[in-house]
């Protein structure tokens, strides 16, 4: 296995990890709960491809930032708040400027048991479940197959993220009007201080984002992407 394959496998599925821990340590706060916005945001830096580094050094931007305020009215409460300076971070780095050293990336990717067990539970799950028979049965042809997709997991997991969104496609047809308007209600209320900090690309990620993750969890759904078995 190349180089360029291990660090993918082992930055992506710290990514999660790593946000959580270094916006608390740089909030200097370990209790702080991450809400469902800043879970979403997250979500859709993975999706969107910036790179772990991008959003560490992004976070200590921001915070350098805000510490050198003369005034400071209010605490740092959202990662939303970091999200223009992580993008400027990923620009950086898309240009080949000098990056830092990161964090140190966890030890290794799950063993084959592990994600058999995932998936096998979410199969159950989604079995249960009357209307969405099409995605049971693709969950249980990965799982067929499973050694064979264990080979290379990027492409497992990009299996999955297709699979998840045919499933939420399917669900947000089974949620009342009043249901999609308090979850877009309640994401607008979270969004509202950060709305300026983001470019258009960057809401429209965080928004699907959001509402996907609504939607699942609404709709007693599981997580099939590998991610979130961190």
């Amino acid at each position: 296995m190349s180089d360029d394959s291990q660090d993918w496998r082992l930055n992506y599925f710290n990514y999660f990890t790593e946000v959580e821990e270094h916006f608390q340590q740089a909030r200097g706060t370990a209790l702080f709960l991450m809400s469902p916005l800043d879970w979403a945001l997250i979500e859709s830096w993975k999706n969107g491809g910036v790179p772990l580094e991008a959003v560490l050094r992004g976070i200590d931007a921001a915070f350098n930032k805000w510490r050198q305020k003369k005034t400071r009215t209010q605490a740092v409460n959202s990662l939303a708040y970091c999200a223009q300076a992580v993008l400027k971070e990923a620009e950086s780095m898309a240009k080949g400027l000098p990056a830092g050293e990161g964090s140190a990336p966890a030890e290794s990717p799950f063993p084959p048991e592990l994600v058999r067990t995932h998936l096998e539970k979410a199969l159950a799950t989604v079995a249960s479940l009357a209307g969405y028979e099409e995605i049971a049965a693709s969950i249980a042809r990965l799982l067929d197959v499973l050694e064979e997709q264990l080979r290379d997991l990027q492409q497992l997991d990009q299996r999955l993220s297709a699979i998840e969104e045919k499933m939420a496609a399917i669900a947000r047809t089974r949620l009342t009007d009043d249901e999609l308007f308090e979850m877009r209600r309640e994401l607008d209320l979270q969004l509202r201080a950060y709305r300026s900090k983001m470019s258009t690309d960057q809401l429209m990620r965080l928004e699907k984002s959001f509402l996907d993750r609504k939607v699942y969890e609404k709709s007693g759904l599981p997580r099939l992407s590998l991610f979130f078995m961190v």
